[in-house]
């Protein structure tokens, strides 16, 4: 189960004296950036950090700070900062979410910030967008609820603008910590952000041809329902369980897997153990969940993938990803009746899709199935592209709710070509 929200409105523009019936429908404004070479991480400021071959690393302290341990003692740790330049939007956006691929050894953790500028000339505060390790031995792994004023507000791992205080800019700062007396240290090799402005929106128009129609990917197939009651501490499997048993297919799909000494704390008699590995390894503790979207992506990376969470504007798009040979884990919200063959209702919910039919429906591996050779569906192209794509909905009770918006994970070998959208 993923949440989803109301996306801030944006404005469309209409060619003057073009009656409204005949107006192009609203377009989504999508900018992603991000920081990922050596040159890269030198163009940014560098506080006690040092940068190498695998990213950006802490070098000397700037001193000492104390954080909690799972186990309610405190723990001091080393600390050096890393921050961007400023990067432009190019659009006054309304929201963002952030990426990062990172090592981290035990005993080291990261936590990643944004800092905005607004269409009204002023700089926000910085905003806690995750507290991250890739293990749980030495921080609980969380979001940060509370972060809101005048400027916006953050929603477990995405930053809303208040009306009037869209984004035109922004910056992420990097902090990395090491247990103090010890040597080890994170690396980070990439950390980006998606920022958005995308229209409020009911219906979506089916988009056309984008060259993948007949192209299927092999993608493993995994189903959530099979681990229900698994493990209560990391959402207790079952519906919980979408993002990660989506990402443990992309990942499966490039040839990665936990090895069996990353299993052995499962219990032996679980179907498809990787599944719980990975809910136990994205569960965010302040959200009490397994759908942090970066920390999906952070997952994926820690076995030599790069992950980024994006944005797309329609099928056609996610079609040149289809046709370069990558899947990608999409968002979505229902009612039964809008996406036929489904099955059940979500309030937010992660599949992967892995092709389109030979008309141009989608294909995908939807882990909301009873078992793992149940996992592939056809979905028809005009609904699927609505209910990932709109912003806005009515729910099972006829109240109006939020829509995903297009979010996608992107998930690749190092080096992979993206496609030029």
């Amino acid at each position: 189960m993923r949440r989803t929200m109301v996306l801030a409105s944006v404005v469309s523009a209409v060619l003057l004296g073009t009656p409204a019936a005949e107006a192009a429908p609203p377009q989504a404004e999508v900018a992603f950036h991000e920081w990922s070479s050596a040159a890269d991480f030198r163009s940014g400021s560098a506080e006690g950090t040092e940068v190498d071959g695998e990213g950006v690393r802490l070098g000397s302290s700037l001193g000492t700070v104390p954080h909690p341990a799972p186990d309610g003692s405190t723990r001091e740790y080393d600390h050096a900062r890393w921050t961007s330049p400023p990067a432009p939007t190019g659009f006054p956006a309304t929201e963002l979410v952030a990426s990062w691929n990172a090592t981290t050894p035990p005993g080291t953790w990261v936590q990643v910030e944004m800092r905005g500028q607004t269409v009204s000339g002023a700089e926000t505060g910085w905003y806690v967008l995750g507290q991250w390790a890739s293990g749980d031995a030495d921080i609980l792994r969380t979001s940060v609820d509370g972060q809101s004023d005048e400027h916006g507000s953050v929603s477990v791992d995405t930053f809303v603008a208040a009306p009037g205080a869209e984004l035109t800019g922004y910056q992420l700062r990097v902090t990395l910590y090491r247990a103090t007396g010890t040597s080890a240290s994170p690396s980070v090799s990439m950390v980006g952000a998606m920022a958005s402005a995308v229209p409020d929106r009911f219906e979506v128009p089916t988009s056309g041809p984008g060259g993948a129609w007949g192209i299927e990917l092999p993608v493993p197939r995994y189903s959530q329902n099979v681990h229900a009651g698994h493990y209560p501490q990391y959402g207790g499997g079952g519906e919980a369980w979408c993002s990660p048993t989506s990402t443990q297919m992309v990942v499966e799909h490039w040839g990665k897997r936990p090895s069996d000494e990353d299993l052995s704390w499962i219990d032996p008699d679980h179907p498809d153990r990787v599944v719980d590995h990975a809910a136990r390894h994205t569960f965010d503790h302040a959200y009490d969940g397994t759908g942090n979207w970066p920390f999906n992506a952070a997952y994926a990376a820690t076995y030599g993938l790069e992950a980024r969470i994006t944005r797309l504007r329609s099928l056609t798009e996610a079609e040149q990803y289809i046709r370069a040979g990558i899947p990608l884990v999409t968002s979505q919200s229902f009612r039964e009746d809008e996406l036929d063959g489904a099955g059940y209702s979500t309030d937010g919910h992660l599949m992967v899709v892995v092709g389109f039919t030979e008309n141009g429906d989608v294909i995908a591996n939807d882990p909301a199935s009873p078992d793992d050779a149940s996992v592939r569906h056809v979905y028809r192209r005009d609904q699927f592209e609505t209910v990932w794509l709109r912003t806005q909905r009515y729910d099972a009770d006829g109240e109006v709710a939020g829509g995903p918006g297009g979010i996608v994970y992107v998930i690749t070998p190092p080096g992979t070509p993206l496609p030029t959208l």
